[in-house]
């Protein structure tokens, strides 16, 4: 499992996120979990001390929507395992199973301050498969870094689904064609719940569907439905879907959400908003400003933050934020955007997403404001143990980054 560790973290400006910043505060950690937060708190013996010479102190970010580890870097084809796309159902599909952890990418997101991730099956089908969130660092195998693997399915409006099969000549080919394979599938799911619990009062056999089983559980409540769109009438439609079947809907990218953010603060549908730093490469996008995320955010809408990793490097998710900051959005709301909001949408604000007494000791040790991009990740710790740490001196004063290796994941 992941390494669970102890350490007090002295003298830091503690921005909790959640709470109101903490001048020479202490963040104790025991056994991987936060137990005390504040300028007053005892730090018991034999525990080991580290004074943050009032650097700041965060939350590790969360990464609310990327392909770190399914997407491999610099593997081409052959570490691609973003999108099934031989079936526009991948309902039945799990992320889980094609993530590689020693990706690249993980040691990116610890030098960026990134500590958990949700990782998505890409944009191709229309239903692409359950999602995950891990850890960016810690086990042997990726299931010792399961934060949950109860989070959502990913699905996908718009030109990426329409392309794909229109190209084979298959169904789904056009925009009514991508919501109807959905309908169909919600529909099909309400039956085959329907048919198991008649067949579980009864005491008869039943025969298992995996991807009926898994949608079954989006009706149900016990995952969120993660909706690739962009355009403003594919985000109705999104919302006309939800509304259809009752599912708990999070909207992925909204390019254009702000032409319908009275609308979804009304019905209280959050947006994870990005990439931000992409071209317009394509018609569905040609509306994208850094600024749209602030107009949302002003109307109500709860919003997070993403990279797409790895359109955008995951190691700057933080840096997305600062650029939203400069075009309208309310610092304080930036910063939420990549911890506490996206743990809240996605279920896992029981243990990510802020410093507080109970969550896991994730937290980073800034060398000063990290929405200033003048500053870096010094110190990076997941359940109590440091996993990265920068050091200035190195490569002949250009200073570097050494992240705490895989053979120390085998240590007793």
């Amino acid at each position: 499992m992941t390494q669970c560790s102890s350490v007090a973290i002295t003298n830091a400006y503690v921005v909790p996120v959640a709470a109101d910043p903490i001048e020479n505060g202490t963040v104790l950690i025991q056994d991987g979990v936060i137990t005390a937060v504040g300028p007053d708190v005892v730090v018991p013996d034999g525990i080991d001390t580290i004074d943050a010479k009032g650097r700041w102190l965060l939350p590790g970010f969360v990464e609310a929507h990327g392909h770190i580890g399914i997407h491999e870097q610099g593997e081409g084809w052959a570490g691609d395992d973003t999108n099934e796309m031989t079936d526009p159902d991948g309902a039945a599909l799990r992320a889980i199973d094609a993530v590689n952890i020693e990706d690249e990418g993980f040691r990116d997101a610890l030098a960026g301050g990134v500590t958990t991730a949700v990782i998505k099956p890409g944009s191709g089908n229309p239903i692409g498969g359950q999602t995950v969130a891990i850890k960016t660092w810690g086990g042997r195998t990726i299931d010792e870094q399961v934060v949950s693997d109860s989070v959502s399915v990913k699905s996908a409006l718009g030109e990426n689904p329409k392309r794909v099969y229109g190209d084979q000549k298959k169904t789904p080919s056009t925009r009514l064609g991508v919501a109807n394979i959905i309908r169909k599938a919600f529909v099909e799911a309400q039956n085959y719940a329907a048919k198991r619990a008649a067949a579980e009062e009864k005491g008869e056999p039943f025969e298992r569907d995996l991807g009926k089983e898994t949608l079954a559980r989006v009706l149900a409540g016990e995952l969120a439905w993660d909706q690739h769109t962009h355009r403003a009438d594919d985000i109705a439609t999104a919302i006309r879907l939800s509304e259809e079947f009752g599912y708990r809907l999070v909207v992925n990218h909204g390019t254009e959400g702000h032409l319908l953010a009275d609308v979804l603060a009304e019905k209280d549908i959050p947006v994870i908003y990005g990439p931000m730093f992409v071209s317009r490469s394509k018609v569905e996008v040609r509306n994208r400003a850094n600024r749209n995320i602030a107009a949302m955010a002003a109307a109500g809408v709860r919003v997070a933050i993403t990279t797409d990793h790895p359109v955008i490097p995951i190691d700057f998710l933080v840096h997305q934020a600062s650029f939203a900051v400069r075009d309208g959005l309310p610092r304080d709301t930036a910063l939420a955007a990549i911890t506490t909001n996206p743990a809240s949408f996605l279920g896992l604000d029981d243990r990510v997403g802020a410093i507080a007494p109970g969550l896991d000791g994730d937290v980073v040790i800034w060398s000063g404001d990290p929405l200033d991009t003048d500053h870096r990740a010094e110190r990076v710790f997941i359940t109590g143990t440091e996993v990265y740490t920068w050091d200035g001196e190195t490569d002949a004063g250009r200073g570097g980054g050494s992240t705490r290796e895989r053979a120390a994941r085998f240590e007793s």
